[in-house]
């Protein structure tokens, strides 16, 4: 009796804290969702196809092949001669390569900071509740990044005219000497930077002020009750609540910053008499297209790459030290 009572035992379900959904062990059918069936299944990459397709043509492919090109001596109307990694080093010692790097950070320098200063500055005029007109200015800011480079480049051009440019008329009213802005190196670096800037100013504008917009009411009424003025309330709720999106700027800023080619090339094509409008994007066209080069402009896009990398990087450990220390 007690060996038949301990195989019943043994033969129960162990009991759970956990209710039974189903107690009869059937398996229940599927329910049908009504819909597209396509959503449903593997048509997924349907969609997706025409973008990946695009991107291993028109952008993955061309990098593969400038890689492999990098290391030949190429010429696409004859044959192509293998000279390893003389390419690297012909670039690492061509002091117009150097001097690329440092007009491109020149520019960079001169065109980023005052640009987000200006930016921030003019996005919490655009975030008063008592600007009028906030639709128009906002729209109004978009004008100068959908002109075309080559009229910013003629209007600015007659700008800083050496003779007859309203910048040196406004000058010689001071009874100052007229500026050079073309063989002038800083001088036109900082034509090329105010180019830069008066393009790019009212798209980061937009940018910092979604961001300012999103930064709760209740934080400047706790600092007004506080007794802080506007000056405070900007340089102690408004900027360190911009911190994520100064970064990200920085970071667009830096990598088009390393891309400048319109505005110098169509000051100077070749660069300047000096080249100092020689910028790194256009120190590579030059050696493909003026010079034929093409392995060794390859070579010159690698770098370029690498350069980008770098800083990307630095700019990561940045914003990752700045999270952290804003989680502290």
């Amino acid at each position: 009796m007690s060996i038949l009572t301990e195989r019943e035992k043994r033969s129960k379900a162990p009991l759970s804290p956990w209710k039974n959904k189903n107690p009869n062990g059937k398996v229940k059918k599927a329910k049908v969702i009504p819909g597209v069936a396509s959503l449903n299944g593997r048509w997924g990459y349907l969609y997706v196809a025409p973008f990946v397709t695009m991107f291993l043509i028109f952008g993955l492919a061309p990098v593969i092949y400038s890689v492999f090109i990098s290391f030949y001596h190429w010429d696409p109307l004859g044959g192509s001669t293998f000279n390893g990694v003389n390419n690297f080093i012909t670039l690492v010692h061509d002091s117009d390569f150097w001097l690329a790097i440092r007009n491109t950070f020149s520019i960079w320098a001169l065109s980023t900071f005052p640009q987000m200063i200006m930016a921030i500055g003019l996005a919490a005029i655009l975030r008063n509740s008592r600007l009028k007109g906030k639709s128009f200015w906002r729209t109004i800011f978009l004008v100068p990044n959908i002109t075309s480079v080559i009229a910013i480049t003629i209007v600015f051009g007659q700008l800083f005219g050496r003779d007859f440019g309203i910048i040196n008329d406004i000058i010689g009213m001071f009874g100052l000497h007229h500026i050079d802005f073309i063989e002038n190196v800083f001088a036109a670096h900082v034509q090329i930077a105010t180019m830069i800037t008066w393009r790019w100013i009212g798209y980061n504008t937009l940018i910092f002020l979604a961001s300012m917009l999103a930064i709760p009411e209740e934080l400047y009424e706790s600092a007004s009750v506080d007794g802080a003025t506007k000056w405070q309330q900007f340089r102690f709720v408004t900027l360190p609540s911009l911190k994520n999106t100064i970064t990200f700027v920085l970071i667009v800023g830096t990598i088009g910053g390393l891309q400048v080619f319109a505005e110098p090339q169509q000051l100077a094509s070749d660069g300047g008499s000096s080249h100092q409008f020689l910028t790194l994007t256009l120190f590579l066209y030059n050696q493909a297209f003026v010079n034929n080069k093409y392995g060794y402009a390859a070579a010159i896009g690698i770098m370029i790459t690498f350069i980008v990398l770098i800083i990307s990087l630095i700019n990561f450990l940045v914003t990752r030290k700045l999270a952290n220390d804003g989680t502290r």
